[in-house]
């Protein structure tokens, strides 16, 4: 019989309970007991949901506070120096400097906050605040993780019982658990080096008895199979890093525990024969993102190895054709046998938890979607449709197409006129009139702003206020018009704080936004919006992917009235601010029948003409937010650079029709540009923001070796930590930045957008941001 099994079930349950619960104990409001019954409610109800549906594995050690990535080096004990000593109870040490800290107790859960957040619930401002951990993206994913800290002189022990407990609580319930891991070559490729360069390869040796310590100590607790995931085998790997899986896994065999190696997002491609090859008692392949591998892999896997195949997509929320994968699997089952495991392509965090609670949407729409629960029932269905044949799962089989069927001739997903529009886009679309020199010159004739101007990332905290009138407006509490004005009062408090402070180019706060990618596609045709649809970003942040299910239109202005009213509230220069063509397509759930490129020039055009409504209005600088542009990047480098030309393009329509002397800006934050810095130059915006406070700078060395024309505002301000920055550690960046870049090239603002933050805390640090702004200012012009 085939095995199904689960990579990963998402943590945040089907109402957000992990959030709520996680937010509470930092405010003080819920205490580290309560949070932690928390944690085992909903594990034991995400275990039994899986094992109800039929799962024969479930995973156990997919659930974290924060990020998995995280609570693997506080598995492993690595916490960066500057989070003082762990002996048990931990002592904070403030700064930068390099090194490992030495683990002797357990990593408790005050030091991994602060790792992820820079401060602990109980901290007082400045006695304990140090600098979190930098985060990035999980490869092409919306998920971001803590990124490893690693020392030349890195120790490495076990630090932490979580996942052992968790085990623990599993095997209470009397569930057939499989313990998920982080792997180590994994670990080492997404971490990070501090202090004198060394080759972090080097730490594997010290890296791989702490390894089989955990997977002894698994054993010694009964467990049979152990999920090690080993993702970076569908990148393009230095072949010390190739040889080194050998090593590694030679090395792990002895444990006594049976090993099926993970991979997904991609093809084995060239590391099939590396991974076939290793000493593991099983292999997991994606066939949802890389169906083409599946005979290299067929002819090159052992006799004696379990071969796991990914067959439900666990990244987008489209019903599996159970058809078509029987019809792929049916062979493979003639050759595998008992050795076919079925189970999603990745882990099923990337999708939101239960279909079931969405009430809004009409039963044809519902009909061609699939979520986290009724994913894990899809694996199931093919289990065992390839087991006992078509007959044993008929009702679902003809669900699923029916749905198939349903979505092929829906007339509401193609438009012809939309369609009819892209191709007839004119071969200059995408240019500006005049070089950015000359349109540098008219913009500041025009805005005749101050050297190293300050300016925010778009929005402003979401308050209460804002909150309750959503909801009661949602509700039918309050009808349009009340909300609206409260939406006007909520952005003239952001302008006259801005006023207030001495920011040089303003914004509204996008008050009346619930999300940057939700609020656009909500006034767009082609997207459909659901209620509970919440997938986990990073932490506690949840957000609520659109649907992207047909051709996309702007049947009328989205932002034009907003800003237009904050821009009557100053003389001051504002923002219009947009989100981007390639972050409003990979921040949704995209369509799966035409060519993810087709869909974003839909998407650019349907923002091309909000830019020049905005323009027309008398907004004269632009903001088009582009955060996910590197997020986007394929994993092969093959791949990059037909993607770059087209995401790039679809960018230069969207800004393309402005006149010279209106300003362009982009935001892109949390990614590491050195590999795609000329395709951000090719964006040929006249002002990009990026993420650099928790990179200290570093992220400029990209910029700096491309020589960027054109001009930058590196963060000063690390948005996604409760810390306030002081005036004077905003000064020695910036003056670490114009070392770099020319100043008069140079702008000054937060990381990213101030949505998440408290009024009190945004004004100190804007306020210390300005302050900073005026000393650089008086010593250049001394």
């Amino acid at each position: 019989m085939s095995i199904a099994h689960n990579l990963g079930f998402p943590r945040i349950g089907a109402r957000r309970e992990m959030k709520r619960a996680v937010e509470s104990y930092w405010k003080g409001d819920l205490d580290e007991t309560g949070l932690r019954a928390t944690g085992r409610e909903l594990r034991a109800r995400h275990w039994r949901l899986q094992v109800d549906a039929g799962l024969d594995l479930v995973p156990v050690g997919d659930f974290t506070w924060y990020d998995h990535v995280l609570d693997m080096s506080v598995l492993l004990g690595v916490v960066p120096q500057r989070f003082g000593d762990v002996h048990g109870s931990t002592s904070v040490a403030g700064g930068r400097m390099p090194g490992a800290t030495a683990v002797t107790g357990e990593v408790d859960l005050k030091t991994y906050f602060r790792m992820a957040r820079g401060r602990a619930p109980g901290d007082k401002a400045g006695s304990a605040d140090t600098y979190a951990c930098e985060m990035t993206k999980w490869f092409d994913t919306n998920y971001h993780y803590i990124v490893p800290e690693f020392s030349a002189d890195q120790a490495f022990r076990l630090a932490s019982s979580k996942l052992f407990d968790e085990l623990a609580e599993a095997k209470a319930q009397g569930l057939c658990a499989k313990p998920v891991l982080v792997g180590p070559l994994t670990y080492l490729w997404l971490g990070k080096t501090r202090g004198a360069a060394f080759d972090k390869l080097a730490l594997l040796d010290k890296l791989l008895p702490v390894y089989g310590e955990i997977l002894a100590r698994l054993k010694s607790e009964g467990v049979e199979w152990v999920q090690i995931d080993e993702p970076i085998l569908v990148l393009d790997l230095p072949q010390e890093w190739k040889d080194a899986f050998g090593v590694a896994y030679q090395q792990l065999q002895g444990s006594g525990v049976k090993l099926l190696l993970a991979t997904y997002f991609g093809a084995l491609a060239d590391n099939t024969g590396v991974a076939c090859g290793l000493p593991v008692d099983g292999l997991h392949i994606d066939l949802v993102r890389a169906p083409q591998q599946l005979g290299a892999v067929l002819n090159q896997l052992p006799d004696s190895k379990i071969l796991s195949l990914g067959v439900v997509d666990g990244r987008n929320i489209w019903r599996t054709d159970i058809e078509k994968v029987l019809v792929m699997l049916e062979g493979v089952k003639e050759r595998l046998g008992d050795r076919l495991w079925i189970a999603p392509s990745c882990s099923l965090l990337h999708t939101p938890v239960d279909l079931a609670l969405e009430t809004k949407l009409d039963e044809e729409f519902k009909s061609w979607l699939a979520y986290a629960t009724q994913k894990v029932a899809e694996v199931v269905a093919v289990r065992d449709g390839v087991d006992h044949g078509r007959s044993g799962i008929g009702t679902l089989l003809d669900a699923s197409r029916a749905a198939v069927q349903s979505r092929a001739t829906s007339k509401r997903i193609h438009r012809p006129a939309v369609k009819e529009r892209v191709a007839e886009l004119a071969t200059n679309a995408d240019q500006r009139h005049a070089v950015y020199a000359e349109r540098a010159r008219q913009q500041r004739e025009k805005l005749k702003l101050p050297l190293l101007p300050t300016t925010t990332i778009g929005s402003f905290p979401q308050t209460q206020a804002i909150r309750i009138a959503r909801r009661d407006f949602k509700a039918g509490r309050i009808g349009e018009a009340e909300y609206n004005e409260r939406m006007r009062q909520e952005i003239a408090l952001a302008v006259r704080k801005q006023e207030e402070i001495g920011l040089d180019v303003l914004v509204h706060g996008e008050a009346e936004r619930n999300d940057m990618v939700e609020y656009f596609g909500e006034l767009l045709d082609g997207y459909a919006f659901s209620e509970n649809g919440w997938v986990q970003s990073y932490g506690s942040r949840c957000v609520k992917p659109p649907i992207i299910f047909g051709d996309v239109s702007r049947p009328q202005p989205m932002t034009v009235e907003w800003t237009t009213y904050a821009q009557s509230l100053t003389a001051k220069p504002m923002k219009g601010m947009l989100s981007g063509p390639i972050t409003m397509l990979q921040w949704s759930f995209v369509r799966d029948d035409q060519p993810r490129s087709a869909t974003a020039l839909q998407i650019a055009f349907a923002l091309r003409d909000e830019v020049l409504d905005l323009e027309k209005a008398g907004i004269k600088v632009v903001q088009i937010d582009e955060p996910a542009l590197r997020e986007g990047l394929p994993l092969r480098h093959a791949d990059w650079a037909e993607y770059l030309r087209w995401a790039a393009h679809a960018f230069r329509v969207t800004a393309g029709a402005v006149r010279d002397d209106t300003q362009i800006h982009t935001h892109m934050c949390y990614a590491e540009f050195n590999d795609i810095i000329d395709s951000i130059a090719a964006l040929d915006a006249d002002v990009i923001t990026i993420e650099t406070s928790r990179s200290d700078m570093e992220l400029l060395d990209a910029f700096v070796n491309f020589s960027y024309p054109n001009e930058i505002g590196p963060g000063v301000y690390d948005i996604h930590s409760p810390r306030v920055p002081t005036s004077d550690e905003i000064v020695r960046l910036m003056e670490k930045a114009a070392r770099v870049v020319p100043a008069d090239r140079l702008w000054i603002n937060p990381d990213c957008g101030l949505k998440t933050r408290d009024w009190p805390e945004v004004e100190t640090a804007l306020a210390n941001m300005v302050s900073a702004a005026k000393t650089l200012r008086d010593r250049l012009a001394g």
